[in-house]
């Protein structure tokens, strides 16, 4: 088909290509990305408040990842792991061992996605307690497998017509002030302690509509796990990596998981996930009964790697910390200024608003939608995310530049005043 690059006639071909159950947010087609700038294939530059769900962290392209790719992908592009190993995933294990919480020796597994990475987080778990359930939360995102798509708690459109589920997955309420307590509740009528394998948890919930627990509650739900032999499992697939203030959020409460799963802005794009866990935890389990082809892919490892250097070299944390003030400033005089905004949620650089309406205080769906629009239409992308799709959440890359960051909060502020009119 021979056709000018625009994105009505890439639209058009994507109808007849993609599969209609793959939808986007948008209808711009990229052409590159630089920073926290996007640009489609008809020159439009797009400020990206979204960094392709919380994966561009340190921004689109940055110069020493590409840089890391290119110079890996010139020595060899797969031979797989399992096969012949090689020093650059060996180096990123070593590195994610150091920065993940956890005073204790720790070892690493690498995969291709964050939903693979639950899977194996709770395969571990079941192969070193011996025992088959899984405790998960309401509001809860974890993937779109089988087993993963059964813990998360949003129906349409993550599960809907995809059943019957996997068994033994039991889902409680999230963050309430006596959660914890509530949990031996649960442990009477739903599912004895002796039998769960691990408590799979976001720190702060980001499907889920950037959902954070009060003060404490982690602290007494992981003792709880403890005094039941419980593993507790941190899924900071898009709370991590810096996106809190924190290299992980589970920080900010002092709590050492026992395994924590890593994706997103791990690679910077690149396909990479990971599990990170104690040491006798990791290696329970008999040789070959984890793995996969593409596991610790070499051009991928020399990403992830690059990003971690990053990190250290250019004070990632605290561009996230400075970034998160800002934002958070702004978001609560929005909210004192505008009725439409319920509550802002989240921690650090990882902020939602949470849309209302009425008298009542009901979630504004079709609000947060055409909100979406409007900023597209002025050249702004944000998402919207939440059980009730109400919540637009912010997950700005760290090194959005002064000047973007107030032209994209201002066309964000437009469109939140003509929506409340």
């Amino acid at each position: 088909m021979n056709f000018s690059k625009n994105n009505k006639n890439l639209t058009e071909l994507r109808a007849q290509v993609i599969s209609s159950g793959v939808s986007s947010v948008t209808t711009l087609h990229v052409e590159s990305a630089r920073g926290a700038i996007v640009r489609d294939v008809e020159g439009r530059e797009y400020i990206d408040f979204g960094g392709g769900i919380g994966v561009m962290n340190i921004g689109h392209c940055h110069p020493k990842v590409v840089a890391a790719i290119k110079a890996q992908a010139e020595k060899f592009h797969h031979t797989c792991f399992m096969v012949s190993p090689y020093e650059v995933a060996i180096r990123l294990a070593e590195k994610l061992c150091r920065v993940t919480p956890g005073s204790f020796p720790k070892k690493a597994l690498f995969v291709n996605s964050g939903a693979e990475a639950v899977e194996n987080a709770v395969k571990i778990a079941r192969y070193y307690t011996k025992r088959p359930a899984v405790i998960v939360f309401e509001n809860a995102y974890h993937g779109r497998t089988l087993l993963t798509m059964t813990m998360t708690s949003k129906v349409k459109p993550y599960k809907f017509g995809f059943g019957p589920f996997a068994p033994e997955v039991y889902r409680m309420p999230f963050g309430d002030v006596v959660g914890p307590e509530k949990l031996k509740d649960f442990f009477l009528q739903h599912v004895n302690p002796e039998a769960v394998a691990c408590v799979v948890v976001e720190p702060v919930q980001g499907e889920g509509g950037f959902i954070t627990p009060p003060a404490g509650y982690f602290q007494a739900l992981a003792t709880i796990c403890r005094e039941n032999g419980i593993l507790f499992v941190a899924d900071e697939i898009q709370s991590g990596m810096g996106r809190t203030g924190t290299m992980f959020a589970i920080e900010h409460w002092g709590v050492e998981p026992d395994l924590i799963t890593v994706a997103k802005s791990l690679g910077a794009g690149m396909p990479i996930a990971a599990v990170v866990g104690r040491r006798e935890i990791m290696d329970s389990v008999h040789p070959w009964g984890l793995g996969g082809t593409y596991g610790a892919n070499p051009v991928a490892s020399a990403a992830a790697l690059a990003v971690l250097e990053v990190f250290e070299a250019e004070d990632m944390l605290g561009k996230a910390k400075a970034l998160g003030e800002k934002l958070k400033g702004r978001f609560e005089a929005w909210q004192k200024k505008f009725p439409i905004i319920g509550e802002v949620r989240g921690l650090g650089a990882m902020l939602g608003l949470a849309l209302v309406k009425g008298a009542a205080r009901e979630p504004a769906a079709e609000e947060a939608k055409k909100l979406a629009a409007f900023c597209l239409e002025r050249g702004l992308i944000i998402l919207v995310c939440g059980t009730y799709s109400n919540v637009v959440r912010v997950l700005v890359p760290f090194v959005i530049t002064d000047e973007q960051l107030e032209k994209g909060l201002q066309i964000l502020e437009d469109g939140i005043a003509q929506i409340s009119n």
